[in-house]
């Protein structure tokens, strides 16, 4: 009995151990890019790569020192890009507003070798909002509504071909309902599954839990029914236990229904720390290695951190960011109005 003793109290302190391991206390800043750009679509590739597209039709490599960096035009328009997806062989870039064109750069050995429309979209009230894909072959995009339902196109080839789905496939969406070009965060993907986020007079969770075959929608108690309201980003640990995040654009510091969890994918919501913790935030992600623990949440008043799932917060800066994407358990990127930095938390 002595010996079973022993033993569970190692196990306990082990396992206590191994969760504070990753918890943070502090981040560092350093800036990798600086311009005059408004940056909300960040894709590494590693500690030291990043990806991104912004406005004034803006895509680059930032890579070392000396950034690649690329200015694509649609005939006589100048594109504004707030979505960006790759996978090995290429990097694709959606811009908002009309027209909305899908451009696929061709990538070797982080050099872009083509880049090519696979997709234009016009129409008066088209604006795309985020991009992701499930593996190598299929992806997906998602925008606001255009005839009563959400804009989704989805790729089954690697990108070279792009079909926007029917609305009488798809959920219907009410008026004043639709998304946020935020920071390309308004789609999460685990497995199969998909999960898309609303805002404005709604703040919903439209599902397939088949790669975009079928589709449906659930509610949330975030803050909704005015234009600049609802879920701004999400993000998935498994294919059960998710995050949403968002709250009032107009009211930033608001704290109450802006961030909510779901363990049964998406089913139901639960408010997380309802009056406590950070307001606004525009983008929210998973810290890796904490066993779907660790939260960070970045936005324009700054980084936050939760060590417990959302339970509990931690101001980590005051400074502003639009998108965040995490490289591994401690570094990061994050973007934001003239800048990208690499975040790295101790």
């Amino acid at each position: 009995m002595r010996i079973l003793v022993l033993l569970l109290a190692i196990g306990l302190t082990i396992s206590c151990t191994s969760e504070t391991e990753n918890s943070f206390s502090t981040v560092a800043i350093t800036p990798v890019f600086v311009d005059s750009l408004s940056i909300r679509a960040i894709a590494p590739l590693d500690e030291n790569a990043v990806w991104f597209a912004a406005n004034s039709g803006r895509v680059g490599l930032i890579d070392g020192k000396t950034p690649k960096l690329a200015s694509i035009q649609y005939e006589d328009t100048v594109l504004e890009f707030r979505a960006i997806a790759k996978t090995k062989k290429a990097v694709f870039v959606l811009s908002v507003a009309n027209p909305a064109v899908l451009y696929k750069i061709g990538v070797d050995k982080r050099v872009a070798t083509n880049i090519e429309e696979v997709y234009v979209e016009e129409a008066e009230t088209v604006f795309y909002d985020s991009m992701a894909f499930w593996n190598q072959k299929e992806g997906i995009a998602m925008g606001d509504p255009t005839d009563g339902c959400l804009s989704i196109i989805i790729t089954r080839d690697g990108g070279n071909t792009w079909a926007k789905l029917a609305c009488d496939k798809l959920p219907k969406t009410e008026k004043g309902e639709a998304a946020f070009a935020a920071s390309n965060s308004n789609i999460a993907l685990f497995g199969d599954h998909a999960w898309l986020v609303s805002g404005g007079k709604r703040a919903r969770i439209f599902h397939s839990a088949d790669k975009g075959a079928t589709w449906e929608v659930f509610e949330t108690p975030i803050i909704q029914g005015k234009a600049m309201t609802g879920i701004y980003s999400v993000d998935f640990y498994d294919e059960k236990t998710g995050v949403v995040f968002g709250g009032n654009w107009e009211d930033k510091s608001f704290n109450e229904g802006n961030k909510a969890i779901t363990r049964d994918g998406g089913k139901t919501w639960k408010l997380l720390s309802n009056g406590k913790g950070p307001g606004y935030r525009s983008s929210v992600r998973f810290v890796p290695g904490t066993k779907g623990k660790g939260l960070v949440a970045v936005g324009s008043p700054g980084i936050s951190y939760s060590p417990d799932q959302g339970a509990t917060w931690q101001e980590l800066s005051t400074e502003g960011f639009y998108a965040l994407e995490f490289v591994n358990d401690s570094v990061a990127f994050a973007s934001g109005r003239n800048r990208i930095s690499k975040l790295t938390f101790k």
